[in-house]
């Protein structure tokens, strides 16, 4: 029996004419993701304001019920976008997100405000997993690049302008209106999907279809990782690492994460996390690159306006401002990385130089002192964002080229997830490295007038700038500096990782077929002269059993 590559490579589909329905399309997945980009940037800038408007305490299930709710949810938007649909989802995805905005925006009590952050996150992680698969439907893997560059530059200003806007609404004491302004743009979105993403619905019954869904794979994923990412929020601020209560959660989630993948692999025949996802050594090698890109890259944007407010003396918009090389060169990186895989028709080597310039760059920002220069500390993120940029891009060529484009809708959920999953780490990684080093050098006499239990970066840069010129503000300077080049330091070893992760990765051909079950209808596509019942076949047969690519095994 052939397989699905044979017979997208012996029928090619040709590129379907991109007319006002598509880019109609593209621009509501644009206003989602920017949507999403700008809420958690303007949030966490105005956070301590909304906390004591609201009299509450608890910081930490403020910022982090979005986070883990959007994680959870990720790895089985593939399975209902296949069993019920690319519209219905996403429409279901957006409501969501506009309920949680709306009960953020009238929240009377922290408890609201929580619920409405977790409502939020489901909704926010769902569309943006969606919108992946959306344009995975509507552009070639080889052109998908191009697409993508216009998404990072959105999204890049997006986090740059979230903060200033966040403390501007927060100082005049309308931060409510970061919430409430959501709707209006998360309502334009769900008009322009509703009227223009036309494309075909599943034939089943909703019996059937709820009965293709991965039941049990999904509570076991949903439960442990919600487990394990409540024991990371809490370890090292509110419970110590070695408490029961960071233990348990700990142990449960991570026993929970190995059993759902031993089902996954082993029982069930329709899983969340098909196997093939991880027989091939390329695609393999894609996820392992997403989750190192995922600590590494949460890890620069998080602490490096760090070092330039607590060391350097920056306020929050001087800081903003430092990080315009990260902010412009990104994406300015990741849109010419795009344009060379699509001249090449080549992703590895793109990988591999990414890597390189990120172990370079965080090896420079790890020579930063308290004494370096302006133009040091601005000019040193260069080589760093150009490995980030090019990283961010490249992957997502290696994790689908190896595989059927029928199973873009899973692969394309799963890198999602493993690159929030990853953030988490990377947060949790360099932000228990800051807290350490700072309890060790801080001085004792700056140490004890800070809020016990609270994250020391965040609790004591507010105040350095009251502290009286002196030993104990140079200090105070200098163990900040030795903090953040140990991150910097931590952090060329897990680039290093990425690098060596690219020697699994094979050059394999990227398809320019697509998939005709689930593109636009009213694309001006050829028919493929293959037959349902062909294609069923198929479909049946990867499901089943890994896809062997190129006649070798290519197993990781």
């Amino acid at each position: 029996m052939e397989s699905e590559r044979t017979l997208s490579d012996r029928h090619p589909s040709p590129s379907p004419k991109r007319g006002f329905n598509f880019w109609m399309v593209f621009i509501s997945g644009l206003v989602v993701e920017v949507l999403s980009a700008l809420d958690l940037s303007a949030v966490s800038t105005a956070l301590p304001t909304i906390v004591s408007d609201l009299h509450g305490t608890d910081f930490i299930w403020a910022g982090s019920a979005y986070t883990i709710a959007s994680t959870a949810v990720l790895p089985f938007v593939g399975d209902l976008a296949s069993s019920f649909g690319r519209k219905p989802v996403i429409m279901a995805f957006i409501l969501c997100f506009a309920l949680g905005s709306a009960l953020c925006g009238g929240a009377q009590s922290m408890s609201m405000l929580i619920a409405g952050r977790a409502v939020q996150g489901f909704g926010g992680g769902g569309c943006l997993a969606s919108v992946q698969i959306i344009n995975a439907d509507m552009v070639p893997l080889p052109e998908r690049g191009k697409f993508q560059g216009i998404t990072a530059c959105l999204w890049a200003l997006a986090c740059s302008t979230g903060p200033a806007m966040g403390g501007a609404l927060a100082h005049s004491g309308s931060w409510r209106w970061i919430f409430f302004l959501n709707l209006p743009l998360c309502g334009a979105s769900l008009i322009l999907t509703s009227v223009f993403l036309r494309v075909r619905k599943p034939s089943s019954s909703l019996r059937e279809r709820l009965a293709e869904m991965d039941w049990c794979g999904i509570t076991i994923l949903v439960g442990s990782t919600t487990s394990f990412l409540i024991a990371m929020t809490w370890a090292g601020l509110r419970f110590a690492w070695s408490s029961a209560h960071v233990l348990a959660p700990l142990i449960i989630g991570a026993i929970g994460l190995v059993a759902f993948f031993l089902i996954e692999l082993f029982w069930l025949k329709r899983p969340t996390v098909p196997s093939f996802l991880f027989t091939s050594r390329t695609t393999f090698s894609g996820y392992l690159g997403t989750f190192f890109h995922g600590i590494v890259s949460i890890a620069l944007i998080y602490y490096i306006p760090i070092y330039f407010q607590a060391t350097q003396g920056a306020s929050a918009i001087g800081s903003g401002v430092d990080m315009l090389p990260i902010v412009i060169i990104i994406p300015i990186s990741a849109v010419i990385t795009a344009a060379t895989v699509q001249k090449l028709h080549r992703y590895r080597p793109q990988n591999r130089i990414g890597w390189a310039w990120m172990v370079v760059g965080f090896g420079l920002l790890s020579t930063l002192t308290e004494r370096s220069s302006r133009a040091d500390y601005i000019g040193l993120q260069v080589p760093v964002s150009v490995g980030v940029g090019m990283i961010w891009i490249s992957t997502p060529f290696a994790i689908l080229a190896p595989l059927p484009f029928s199973n873009s809708a899973h692969a394309l959920s799963f890198f999602m997830f493993a690159r929030s999953f990853a953030q988490c780490w990377g947060i949790v990684i360099a932000g228990a490295i800051v807290q350490n080093v700072l309890q060790n050098q801080l001085p004792q006499a700056f140490l004890v007038t800070l809020p016990e239990g609270a994250q020391i970066a965040y609790a004591a840069i507010p105040v350095i700038s009251s502290i009286p010129d002196g030993d104990v503000r140079a200090e105070v300077r200098t163990a900040f500096a030795h903090a953040t080049r140990l991150v910097w330091h931590v952090m060329v070893g897990f680039a290093g990782a990425g690098f060596l992760s690219t020697l699994l990765m094979r050059e394999e051909e990227m398809k320019r077929s697509l998939d005709e079950r689930w593109g636009l209808e009213d694309m001006d596509r050829k028919k493929a002269e293959v037959s349902d019942c062909e294609v069923g076949e198929v479909l049946s047969s990867n499901t089943d059993r890994p896809t062997r690519l190129g006649g070798e095994s290519d197993a990781a």
